[in-house]
Parts: structure tokens; C-alpha cells; sequence
């Protein structure tokens, strides 16, 4: 097998499930923002693992994530049509943990400068020091 092959399955696959979300699930269930993250194909093109990242709390992504194993036949039959493949990948449906991650780290950034805003707030003037304020290590005494 082509070594891109497993790439440019899985591009469609995620233009494909991105276009369904969009335009073609009428499902209240999914969150509006919601998005295909990546998407991993294993080596014999059985099965595709769809990372989504669902803006909200816990309950809107497990609504999203049900929702969306629901219609996996209906995406699975558009993504048939589209890929020149003789047998379309099953689709399993998870939420990106990486992304729930760092979207954790900048709240907890936003509540740290919440609590301490003289430390990330500017203090007078910080204008870079002029050239001949520097103090350089290799001057005359050879430091």
C-alpha cells in the first residue's frame, strides 16, 4: 500500500464528516460547534477513529458523541460514495482529550491573572535601555 494512502483517506473522511455536521445532520443533539479534529485510519483501512472537540460542558459532548454514533451509518453511506475504496472504514466517534486539555490550561491562566493582575500588568515605563546603558560580559577587562 502507498504510504499517503492512509492520509488522503482519512483528509476525506474528516472533509466529509465536517461537510455532514454542517450541512447535513438536523440532529438538536449536536452541539453547534462542534468539530472533526483528526482522524486516524488504521493500516488496512477497517476502522477510523474521528476525534471531535464539542464546545460546552460535559453533558452537550456526551449528547454530541451519542448523537453522532447514531448516524455513523448515514455518514458511513456518504463517505462510501466518495471514497475510491472497495469497503468504507467503520467510524468510531471520540471526543479529543488534547484539545479539553489545553482549553483547561487557559482557563486556569484566565483565573490566575484574574486573582493576581498586578503580575501581568505592565509597571511605568519598560523602554529597552539605550545601547550605551548596556553592560556587556566581554568589556575591556575581558569578563
Amino acid at each position: 500500500m502507498r504510504p499517503y494512502r492512509k492520509e488522503k483517506v482519512a483528509s476525506v473522511i474528516r472533509q466529509v464528516i465536517g461537510e455532514a455536521i454542517v450541512h447535513r445532520l438536523n440532529d438538536p443533539r449536536v452541539a453547534p460547534l462542534t468539530t472533526v479534529m483528526r482522524v486516524e485510519v488504521t493500516g488496512d483501512l477497517l476502522i477510523a477513529r474521528v476525534y471531535l472537540s464539542v464546545q460546552g460542558d460535559q453533558a452537550a459532548e456526551q449528547r454530541t458523541l451519542r448523537a453522532m454514533r447514531h448516524a455513523a451509518g448515514y455518514i458511513q453511506r456518504m463517505l462510501a460514495r466518495r471514497l475510491p475504496i472497495r469497503q468504507c472504514p467503520e467510524l468510531r466517534f471520540e471526543i479529543d482529550e488534547g484539545i479539553k486539555g489545553a482549553r483547561r490550561t487557559m482557563e486556569l491562566l484566565a483565573e490566575n491573572r484574574r486573582s493576581e493582575p498586578e503580575l501581568f500588568e505592565p509597571q511605568g515605563n519598560h523602554d529597552p535601555p539605550a545601547h550605551d546603558d548596556v553592560h556587556r560580559l566581554d568589556g575591556p577587562n575581558g569578563g
